[in-house]
């Protein structure tokens, strides 16, 4: 429901600020005082087509917003979540701005969105029916989404849809083996050969840096022995040993400790670097037996680690990383054997839900036929109250392919003129005979017992070129439309005018030398006078007063019968 609307600098309104309420709205005014630039302006915010000659001129930029509390749909929390946008209270706060060389800039509750998603966000928000627009009706979902409505296919067509989706994976699972599984037999001789290879030389994690570390010590034996034999006479060997230098140090402390027991406790905490030294000697002592030159091990290490090194350069960085491309080489080389087993079940699977598709498709195709000869009827009948009594309105549905939506497409066909073969609504309707197309059609729609999610309707030229009974029955659908959506409306006929539960003025003034549209919310006194200047013309004469009174009521006492009989 569209709650609140601003425009600025759009045409020729320099700014006007408006609340719309539940229920009926209409808006009335002189002919050319700007309502259908209110509706234009509001098709924009929905994503319609910009150009510069919409800003106000003189001005750098025109801006539209509004505010509306979304309706509680899955499939709308779903783009929205996709987006990262996330409603406050349930309501979002859309804007437009169109730049004088004609760019725009659009934005969904502060984020930056564009003019298709402003599209897409708008099939949940409103439906506008006029001459400027670009017609929701004439989209073959939208036809298509009004017959199942009407048809109360929703549980059958949710059936469809999973089915669908299920059959669907399947048939793209099957595809992506038989692809993959064609691209693998090129590969197997390759992926033979790699593992062969790999096998063959049988690395284990971290063996490369072990023969690293060992063909240091080899290279560098020489080196290595006169380091450890410079640091075993250094710590235990030669008569200025540090071992020698501790003993020393020790007999000192021994014996100053004696004759001062105070430092006893020092004199022993050297006992423990004394051990270590021992220890370090000892080790360096064994390093050094086992130190000794091996040019058969250093050249068997050179090659194993140029096998290794090979290895790393062909399949991976590290031997841990050559040995996970092994156990994928297995994995592939083992799913070539079980690729016939495999296939023959995603075949199986394939064929039971394109069955299971079949089934469910076929039975929302016989209910579409049943309730496509009904709708085609009772439209007509609408459209007979509407003033189009020879209009001929027809449902076809056309054979596809299989989809989530089942196996036809709908289209709606439509002769206004007698003698002429239906065809489709944009080649046929004009502005007015597609505002109460769209009338009959949500009139009959909101029969069903499943109607859709409330939104904002909005009505132009609905009653153009209609009156009296004619006219009084676009009302009455109007009302009844607006028990279960928000419903704005510009009209020219009082007797539309008497159903409104808001109605709002639109004006043109001037203000110095410029020309501005405004647009203000009409009291009750104030709605009297406006439906009687509609009843009577530029003078509003006192019978044209009470005429609009008794109308007021009349159409009240109509209300109250519409409640009763719902």
């Amino acid at each position: 429901m569209l709650s609140e609307l601003r425009i600025e600098n759009f045409a020729v309104i320099e700014r006007i600020e408006v609340c719309f309420h539940g229920g009926l709205n209409l808006l009335t005014g002189e002919t050319g005082s700007g309502k259908s630039i209110v509706v234009d302006a509001l098709d924009l915010l929905l994503g319609g087509r910009t150009s510069a000659e919409m800003v106000r001129t003189g001005a750098e930029r025109a801006r539209l917003s509004g505010l509306f509390a979304i309706p509680k749909d899955p499939e709308l929390n779903v783009l929205l979540s996709e987006s990262g946008i996330e409603p406050e209270d349930g309501e979002l706060w859309l804007e437009r701005e169109i730049l004088a060389n004609g760019k725009s800039r659009a934005f969904v509750s502060g984020r930056p969105v564009t003019a298709a998603f402003l599209r897409q966000l708008g099939r949940f928000l409103a439906d506008i029916h006029g001459q400027n627009d670009q017609q929701m009706l004439f989209e073959p979902e939208a036809q298509r989404e009004i017959l199942d409505q009407f048809a109360e296919a929703a549980e059958l067509l949710d059936q469809v849809r999973r089915a669908w989706r299920q059959w669907d994976a399947c048939r793209r699972q099957l595809s992506e083996l038989e692809q993959r599984e064609k691209e693998k037999l090129k590969l197997a001789d390759l992926w033979t050969f790699q593992q062969r290879e790999i096998e063959q030389a049988a690395p284990k994690p971290g063996e490369d840096a072990v023969l690293e570390a060992e063909r240091r010590r080899l290279q560098n034996v020489s080196r290595l022995r006169e380091l450890a034999v410079a640091a075993y006479d250094a710590l235990y060997e030669s008569p200025e040993s540090v071992l020698a230098g501790l003993r020393a140090a020790g007999r000192r402390l021994e014996e100053l400790s004696r004759l001062d027991p105070s430092f006893a406790e020092p004199s022993q905490t050297l006992e423990p670097a004394r051990y270590a030294v021992e220890e370090v000697a000892l080790a360096l002592r064994d390093y050094l037996s086992g130190l000794e030159a091996d040019p058969g091990r250093l050249e068997e290490i050179e090659s194993r680690l140029a096998v290794l090194d090979k290895l790393k350069r062909k399949y991976g960085p590290s031997l841990e990383e050559v040995l996970l491309y092994l156990e994928r080489l297995r994995e592939d080389l083992a799913a070539l054997e079980s690729y016939e087993e495999r296939q023959a079940t995603l075949l199986r699977s394939l064929q039971e839900l394109e069955q299971a598709y079949d089934e469910a498709a076929r039975r929302l195709s016989e209910l579409r036929r049943r309730a496509a000869g009904r709708l085609a009827r009772q439209v007509e009948e609408e459209l007979r109250a509407l003033a189009m009594e020879k209009t001929v309105f027809e449902v076809e549905l056309i054979e596809g392919e299989r989809s989530e939506n089942g196996l036809e497409q709908v289209r709606f066909l439509v002769s206004p003129n007698p003698g002429e073969t239906p065809r489709p609504l944009e080649k046929v309707a004009s502005g007015g005979e597609l505002s109460r197309i769209a009338l009959a059609l949500k009139t009959c729609a909101s029969g069903a017992a499943v109607a859709d999610p409330p939104r904002t309707l909005v009505f132009d030229e609905v009653d153009a070129g209609i009156g009296g009974r004619a006219a009084e029955v676009v009302g009455r659908r109007l009302k009844q439309l607006a028990a279960s959506h928000q419903v704005l409306c510009v009209t020219h006929l009082p007797q539309i005018a008497g159903f409104a539960d808001h109605h709002y003025f639109v004006e043109k003034q001037m203000t110095g030398r410029r020309t501005a549209a405004s647009i203000r919310k009409l009291k009750a006194a104030e709605r009297v006078h406006e439906i009687g200047r509609m009843l009577s013309g530029e003078k509003v004469t006192p019978e044209a007063l009470r005429h609009a009174e008794s109308l007021i009521r009349i159409c009240a006492a109509q209300e109250t019968s519409l409640s009763k009989l719902d």
